[in-house]
């Protein structure tokens, strides 16, 4: 099994182009079960793309990828469609429960396997059932299975989400896009992903709004073909390496993005001593000395996601003082603490609050990843540490970042796999 090796403490200078974002092409790869023929295109290459692929080709869908340039072609020809997601595919992929939907809006029968995918707390689907059954589904679990049925077809309706879930919004957009009449979803996630999911439903064809945390959605009529759709950058990734150049950057330029999808996060770094320099579609990042403490809770977008607060956790070791962060969104996603505890930082859980007391001095250890953004948070302690850090388990970082090392070298680190 691969392990990543980092040599620590050498400064970061380039520029790195943020890839495509998985949070939004994994939804739009599940949507086009629905279409005819698309192309979609800024597809990062990440193992949990080439899984729900492979789930593609499974249901029946004809796929091409072409690699070097970042494109996969799907054809749907509607012959010989197996209402299937099985296990195999399912087990280290959440978002193959993301078919679900579509199968069930289209061929009016889905069998799902119940989702692997990272291990943070339990990330129940029973919001994505709960919006199912509203729209008319039949549904039960067995032998670890979602199987649902809708022999009549679904039915448009007002559905309220006890609390926000992006993949059950996800899951209800899918499923009401071919549901007789209209219905309204009300407390919904409104992630840049989603909002990508909708404009891309909305170009084949769909008739879909959103308005504040409501979504409407009204039958589709007909599908349009040969659609081709631009997935997002990346707000993640761009956000991981906004954090590893304000930990030991130089200067480093980020390309390829919107920063107005990321005022939240630039604001957090601004308020903690970051020197940035933001325009529309680049953020720089100047050496930044003089790191401050801040307190901060996880929250759905435009709140600070959920998906970078273990790197934030790294740079809150740099800084002056006591620093807290409250994770607001899932249980057990601290599995990066102790692990970077064994590295020198000086943090304690309390409840669902991290307390980080700053500065802490790294130096490198073994460590082992969890999780996907877990693992990367290591990368980044590894970056800044005294001496060298090997990570283990790095499958997780190749889950959701397309040429980690190749991005991270080229700005000078030294890390390599082994």
């Amino acid at each position: 099994m691969q392990k990543l090796l980092i040599n620590g403490k050498k400064e970061l200078f380039g520029k790195i182009s943020i890839s495509g974002s998985k949070n939004a092409a994994l939804p739009i790869l599940a949507a086009t079960i629905l279409s005819d023929q698309v192309k979609l295109t800024n597809i990062p290459l990440v193992r949990d793309i080439f899984t729900m692929v492979d789930l593609l080709k499974f249901i029946g869908l004809k796929t091409n990828i072409l690699k070097k340039k970042n494109i996969i072609q799907i054809k749907n020809l509607n012959k010989n469609i197996k209402t299937l997601a099985p296990y195999k595919l399912v087990k280290t992929m959440r978002a193959g429960v993301l078919v679900l939907g579509p199968l069930l809006t289209k061929y009016k029968k889905a069998k799902i396997s119940l989702p692997g995918g990272c291990a943070i707390g339990t990330r129940p689907v029973n919001l994505h059932l709960f919006a199912l059954k509203k729209l008319g589904a039949k549904i039960k679990i067995k032998n670890g299975y979602i199987v649902a049925e809708a022999k009549n077809g679904l039915k448009g309706t007002n559905i309220t989400f006890p609390s926000i879930s992006v993949g059950a919004t996800e899951n209800a957009i899918l499923a009401a896009f071919n549901a007789s009449g209209k219905t309204t979803l009300n407390n919904c996630a409104i992630e840049p992903e989603i909002k990508d999911l909708i404009k891309f439903l909305n170009m084949l064809g769909g008739r879909i709004k959103i308005v504040g945390r409501k979504i409407f959605v009204i039958k589709c009529k007909k599908i349009k073909k040969n659609i081709i759709h631009e997935v997002i950058f990346d707000r993640i990734e761009l956000g991981t390496y906004m954090i590893a150049a304000a930990l030991i950057g130089k200067k480093i330029i980020f390309n390829k993005i919107d920063s107005r999808v990321i005022q939240n996060e630039i604001a957090i770094l601004k308020k903690m001593g970051v020197k940035l320099k933001v325009q529309k579609s680049t953020v720089e990042i100047l050496k930044s000395n003089n790191i401050k403490k801040i307190n901060l809770s996880t929250k759905p977008y435009p709140g600070f996601p959920t998906d970078l607060q273990a790197q934030l956790m790294v740079l809150m070791t740099r800084a002056q003082g006591t620093s807290k962060i409250k994770e607001s969104i899932f249980e057990n996603r601290f599995m990066h603490v102790p692990e970077l505890k064994r590295m020198g930082a000086n943090i304690e859980i309390k409840n669902k609050t991290a307390i980080i007391k700053g500065p802490s001095k790294l130096t490198g250890a073994e460590v082992m990843a969890t999780d996907l953004r877990a693992s990367v948070s290591l990368v980044l302690a590894g970056l800044v540490a005294d001496n060298r850090t090997i990570i283990n388990r790095i499958y997780h970082l190749d889950r959701g970042y397309e040429f980690l090392e190749k991005k991270l070298k080229n700005c000078k680190a030294r890390i390599k796999r082994i």
